[in-house]
């Protein structure tokens, strides 16, 4: 419970596609998200919609005219987990996970494949050596699948599947000092 601040939810996360049609035909089209509020910005800034994503949160998408292409491994993942992948840049929006009821979660990934989405394997998260099990069992505390948006923004459908415990908060937090953030690939030899 949040003694501070009494949240909600999210209100609705941004981001930022090349082409909002295109965004409105698979937010709205293909996951079934309804348009609730379109602006066009100020000064030909470029336009912010939202999309109603369930909860009363919305995510949504700004446009921008002179917005720079995304960088897979930078901006986003270069690709879905299960294909080996899932650094991005620090400050960046790795993915985002819609919650879906986990009586309709395997219903969901068979309805998005028929819907000509590319989906991952199911995995079945736990606190294993390698983070996953291959099948149910006691210790998994939500199932997912990813895919991708037309931009290449990383998607999670998420299902729960039991309550947390003091037990589940038990690792030490990493700090700066860590970090080994990788060397430029475009960096000019030495």
């Amino acid at each position: 419970m949040n003694r501070e601040f009494e949240l909600g939810g999210i209100n609705h996360l941004a981001l930022v596609c090349s082409d909002m049609r295109r965004t409105i035909d698979f937010y709205s089209g293909v996951l079934g998200m309804p348009l609730v509020k379109t602006l066009d910005l100020p000064g030909g800034m470029g336009q912010h919609f939202f999309f109603d994503c369930g909860g009363g949160d919305c995510v949504a998408f700004f446009w921008f005219p002179d917005a720079p292409d995304g960088v897979p491994g930078i901006s986003a993942p270069k690709t879905r987990p299960e294909e080996g992948e899932l650094l991005s840049a620090v400050g960046s929006m790795n993915h985002v996970a819609f919650h879906v009821p986990v009586e309709k979660f395997d219903e969901y990934r068979t309805r998005l494949k028929e819907k000509g989405v590319k989906v991952s394997p199911v995995l079945n998260h736990d606190d294993s050596e390698f983070g996953v099990a291959p099948k149910m069992q006691d210790g998994v505390f939500v199932r997912s699948f990813y895919f991708q948006d037309p931009d290449g923004i990383l998607l999670e459908f998420a299902c729960w599947t039991r309550t947390f415990t003091d037990a589940d908060v038990s690792h030490t937090p990493k700090t700066a000092a860590d970090r080994r953030p990788a060397k430029e690939s475009n960096a000019a030899p030495a």
